[in-house]
């Protein structure tokens, strides 16, 4: 790697051997081809990091926010091409690519710079008690060193950015792995990174083999702590490598939210909110609705207007702002989708609602559908569906819909839809999911100052806000002592019935009452 200049270093795809091709899911057409790395170019580029971290760390915390400040003009400057980029890459229209990926990443990037002084301050923890009262104690927010991220390829700038800039100013270095679909989009990114003026070897994008990358990320020497989105399979594999080496992990596994419409629900708006949080990117995201339980008060209602509104959606190529739901990105994700829906109509499940066929070239272009008749022994209403089916069930009062939205291996995120605040945040409370909106849902990832992540098998750890420094360093208590003049603690050796005696007299005046 000697003679290797800064531009090769932070994205580095040079290395002869296996390819990686990156095609347009909306077309298949060839967009890239990027070479893959060797284990020893991977283990290479983490010694690189691991050599330029505490320099970085050493850099005052304002100095390293101005790279942050560069990197968000530039992604406002370059958001057209960015846009087009995700776009080409996952299969998405440009105004998704826009409203969830470059605005939360720009809006995230500021909150991050604006309240890393405050999140990363030591801070003076209060005395528990008086009989410690002589004691001191400090907490620091000390960086892991080297951070691993593993991004997905669903949202291929909206996710990682997140744990991308609070990692940086954290004062911790960056070896960043975008999925092989959207490897362009990582590329660019670095680019845009390097041209802040950021150190040589703080933050570096690879191009490495999936479980390749996995083993050198969590083995001996490898990051000190991985951030990783991706499938619940993958996700416990890196969790067991991880056992090996006690590698702390931020596990962001996927979903299969809930949406619960109430009988006073605002039902245009419902329906509205239902195909945007589960239709939008072709359905492909984690926190997006798959399942909908609707009060039977107000069922048919609801179904006629989601029905019409399905029934208008343009699917197609982005060529001119001129669909609303663009390709699916993957083949794998693709056999997925027709696996559940052909299941669900054998076992007796019935369409309901279906947006006109794709007029766009290609395979990769699903119908969007809503399913009636389902029930919760269907894979389509267990396994996280990944796609533009909607499946739709009824129910009678507040807790059987409490009751069904829990049913479920995933936790990721659900809503409630009510005009009754009081009764939407009680529903929401009973919930076991991270987070639960009220009459919205799909949102609460580009809130920055809330805290992202789930229960169950939707993953461990949580992201964004202050908890996005608390995941990016670890914590370190200085604890001194006022009376460091005394030869010993009253409970310090020698033992005598005297001390005894005294140390409980002591217990019982400070803590009896």
């Amino acid at each position: 790697m000697a003679g290797m200049t800064k531009q090769d270093t932070t994205t580095i795809a040079d290395a002869p051997g296996n390819v990686t091709v990156t095609r347009n899911p909306a077309t298949g057409e060839i967009i890239a081809e990027t070479p893959e790395l060797s284990a020893e170019q991977g283990r290479t580029v983490i010694q690189r990091a691991r050599a330029a971290q505490p320099a970085w760390a050493a850099r005052p915390l304002a100095e390293r926010a101005t790279h942050i400040a560069r990197l968000r003009r530039l992604l406002i400057g370059h958001s057209d091409e960015l846009a087009q980029l995700i776009a080409d890459c996952v299969g998405k229209t440009r105004l998704e690519a826009l409203a969830t990926e470059i605005l939360p990443s720009v809006g995230g990037s500021r909150w991050y710079q604006k309240h890393a002084r405050r999140a990363l301050k030591p801070e003076r923890l209060r005395s528990g008690s008086l009989l410690f009262a002589n004691k001191r104690s400090t907490l620091y927010r000390v960086p892991w060193g080297v951070v691993g991220i593993i991004a997905p390829w669903n949202y291929p700038l909206g996710i990682p950015m997140h744990e991308i800039v609070p990692a940086l100013l954290s004062g911790n270095t960056v070896v960043f792995k975008t999925a092989p679909e959207t490897l362009p989009v990582g590329i660019r990114l670095a680019e845009l990174i390097n041209q802040t003026g950021i150190p040589e070897d703080v933050f570096t994008h690879v191009n490495i083999d999936g479980p390749l990358c996995g083993d050198l990320f969590l083995e001996s020497g490898g990051v000190n702590k991985l951030f990783f989105t991706g499938s619940v399979r993958v996700g416990k594999i890196l969790m067991g490598k991880a056992a090996q080496t006690l590698t702390p992990l931020s596990l962001e596994l996927g979903g299969k939210d809930a949406m619960i419409v109430c009988g006073d629900a605002n039902l245009e708006r419902a329906a509205n909110g239902a195909i945007w949080a589960g239709l939008s990117n072709a359905g492909q995201s984690c926190a997006g609705v798959e399942r909908l339980y609707v009060h039977t008060s107000v069922y048919e209602p609801f179904m006629a207007i989601l029905k019409r509104k399905v029934e208008t959606l343009r699917v197609g190529r982005d060529t001119d702002f001129n669909v609303d739901m663009g390709a699916v990105c993957t083949d794998r994700q693709l056999d997925t989708i027709r696996r559940h829906l052909e299941e669900a109509l054998a076992q007796g499940a019935k369409i309901f609602a279906q947006a006109p066929e794709s007029s766009s070239a290609g395979s990769h272009f699903v119908a969007p559908t809503v399913l009636t008749d389902v029930t919760h022994d269907m894979t389509v209403m267990r396994d996280e569906t990944f796609g533009p089916l909607l499946g739709v069930m009824q129910f009678q009062d507040d807790g059987q819909a409490i009751e069904l939205a829990n049913d479920s291996n995933y936790g990721l995120t659900a809503s409630v839809w009510s005009g009754n605040l009081r009764r939407a945040v009680r529903m929401a409370r009973q919930i076991r999911a991270g987070a639960v909106t009220i009459n919205d849902h799909l949102l609460s990832h580009g809130l920055t100052e809330t805290p992202w992540g789930g229960f169950k098998d939707s993953g461990m750890g949580r992201g964004h806000g202050k908890f996005a420094f608390e995941e990016t360093t670890a914590a370190q208590v200085v604890i001194s002592d006022r009376f460091a003049m005394l030869k010993r603690q009253l409970f310090w050796q020698p033992y005598s019935q005297q001390s005894y005696t005294l140390l409980k007299r002591v217990m019982t005046l400070l803590f009896k009452r």
